[in-house]
């Protein structure tokens, strides 16, 4: 189910696959910033690779000069220039690898931070159709590959791209004759690159996807643990987890084969010309044709060739598997938010006094559009005013809450804030405004502080716990063993349900907004606790407009008005004693609550 999520997501948000390593210059953007980086890397490659080709000249001397005349002077002065030219070659080396390393850390750690970024932009509707691990295994894996080729894999196939060229220029000088064996082995070589190259480039992208379902399954099985133990689902979970793991290494296994049989045939390609050419040389010296010294420093260069072009060969299938790895994180980066600001946005008049209008709004999901969730709504909330939103699950009651926060925007009609359509103000700017304590409220893996300051990241110690006293979670939080600077836990599971929900509450009462929405604010608290979180409740109300979804009736009897949903329409309105007298859809479900 995982991996068809993740199908169907890429097919809808997703651009078709590029066809070629071009999709590389992606990045390039993201390399601008770091040009004195960048240009010290490539001098350092120049030197490196020029240092390597001049060694051939000294091998030449050496021979030739050196061995040859028996001149020991002359061969400890050419021995020390090769010394010299080692030195340097590592120096250089220490450059290009500290600098290319540099830039690949830099590279993958300004993705993360973009790909977040765009990913906390976009609508939660984005992330219900997109599983989890594949986003996880996007910004940890396919960046991760991309940090090997930048950091590593790319100066590597430059320094050998230039050794490469180099070479066969010297070769060219040293022997024309022998040379041209050599160039014409070249499309031999090429072929099998090209040929090889793009089908380890699908094969990577492939592998990729199967390793996000791996990320799927697993981050599933971790925050399921608890359902799954409780159904006895641990063995049928780790057979699914164990095919998602098999059908990766498949995948990988595949892909390593293509790029071990195109290794495989330029090797023995390159060498086995090498092996031509030093015979043919051989032949040439023992004619008079060349020194010792010249078919030396053309072997040395003829190896340095080949070696050069088994490397690029090799580095072509880490830049085609890092072009599959592009390509997803290109298709989080061009994503775009539902919901945009508009470019003149406006706001309320100051101070909000939070007075909603819902004007014969009509919304359906992209996903489900009959029956619509709400149809032709219309609701008119006096400021400060106390609303109740009851009826049935699928009523419209939640969507109400996300079109006012702008999660959504409406088909039709519109939501007005103190007389501004919220389409004319910055998503953003309008969610300030706003205190939300959902049913179920989420806990991040950091302290009870700073769990709470999340509603107000600028807010003093002493506000949160001013804060934490108003949702009667002061308590409990100071009796944990570090008190406010405990660590809660992944997802806050060292606290109860009803902890977690007050924590929830203590943000909407740092946050102060005009506008509160509580939906089953109370539905995780003990009986001991409800009556303290009431009169909380009922403080953090006070001169606040406020939308309340709750089934339980201590919640909602004293509310100003009750609103009875159904069909995403207005069945009823009234206070509770109203409409308990009129007996209809609301009185039904008191009855319900009150036989259970």
């Amino acid at each position: 189910m995982a991996l068809a999520g993740i199908s169907d997501s890429q097919g809808q948000n997703q651009p078709p696959p590029a066809r070629s390593l071009q999709v590389l210059g992606a990045l390039l953007p993201f390399m601008r910033p770091y040009g004195r980086q960048i240009w010290g890397a490539l001098a350092a490659l120049v030197v490196a690779s020029g240092t390597v080709l001049a060694m051939g000249g000294a091998l030449r001397a050496v021979v030739d000069k050196g061995f040859a005349t028996g001149d020991a002077a002359h061969l400890n002065t050419t021995l020390l220039v090769l010394l010299g030219l080692i030195l340097l070659l590592a120096g250089a080396t220490f450059a290009r690898f500290s600098l290319v390393s540099w830039l690949g850390e830099r590279l993958v750690a300004d993705l993360r931070g973009k790909m977040f970024a765009r990913l906390m932009e976009l609508s939660p509707s984005y992330f219900e159709s997109t599983p989890t691990g594949d986003l996880v295994s996007r910004i940890n894996a396919d960046t991760g590959l991309l940090q090997t080729v930048v950091g590593s894999s790319a100066s590597i196939a430059l320094r050998n791209l230039l050794m490469l060229a180099g070479g066969l220029a010297l070769l060219i000088v040293t022997s024309p004759r022998l040379s041209g064996l050599v160039l014409a082995m070249v499309p031999l070589v090429v072929v099998p690159i090209i040929l090889f190259g793009r089908h380890v480039r699908r094969l990577s992208r492939a592998s990729q996807e199967k390793l996000a379902g791996v990320a799927v399954g697993l981050d599933e099985g971790i925050h399921g643990i608890r359902t799954i133990q409780s159904f006895g689902g641990e063995e049928h979970e780790k057979a699914d987890f164990t095919r998602r793991v098999e059908e990766a290494f498949k995948a990988a296994l595949g892909r390593i084969r293509a790029r071990a049989w195109m290794t495989a045939c330029v090797i023995f390609l390159v060498f086995g010309g090498v092996a031509c050419v030093l015979w043919l040389g051989g032949r040439d010296v023992l004619d008079g044709r060349m020194t010792a010294g010249q078919l030396s420093a053309f072997i040395f260069y003829a190896v340095v060739v080949a070696g050069a072009m088994g490397a690029v060969t090799e580095v072509l299938g880490e830049l085609h598997r890092a072009a599959g790895a592009t390509e997803r994180i290109v298709e989080i980066l061009s994503l775009q938010p539902e919901i945009l600001p508009p470019v003149s946005p406006s706001l309320p008049r100051l101070p909000v006094r939070g007075e909603l209008d819902f004007r014969h709004v009509s919304f359906f999901y992209p996903a489900r559009p009959c029956p619509p969730a709400l149809d032709h709504f219309h609701l008119h909330v006096m400021p400060g005013e106390r609303v109740a939103l009851v009826g049935p699950s699928g009523a419209g009651k939640s969507t109400l809450f996300q079109l006012l926060q702008r999660f959504h925007d409406p088909q039709a009609g519109s939501i007005l804030l103190d007389g501004v359509d919220i389409r004319d103000m910055d998503p953003k700017a309008l969610r300030r405004l706003i205190s939300m304590v959902p049913q179920d409220v989420t806990l991040f893996s950091a302290d009870a502080m700073s769990n709470i300051r999340l509603a107000r990241p600028d807010a003093g110690d002493d506000e949160v716990m001013r804060a934490a006293r108003a949702a009667n979670a002061h308590e409990f939080i100071a009796a944990l063993p570090q008190g406010y600077r405990t660590y809660l836990g992944e997802k806050g599971v060292r606290l109860s349900g009803g902890q977690r929900q007050r924590i929830g509450l203590a943000r909407a009462a740092l946050r102060a907004a005009p506008l509160l929405l509580l939906d089953e604010a109370t539905s995780a608290l003990d009986s001991q606790s409800e009556r303290a979180v009431q009169e909380a409740l009922a403080a953090l109300m006070h001169d606040r407009t406020t939308l309340i979804i709750a089934h339980r009736l201590a919640t909602i009897r004293n509310c100003d008005r009750i609103v009875v949903l159904e069909g995403g329409l207005i069945a009823d309105s009234g206070t509770h004693d109203e409409l308990i007298a009129r007996g209809g859809l609301y009185a039904k479900l008191a009855r319900m609550q009150f036989r259970a």
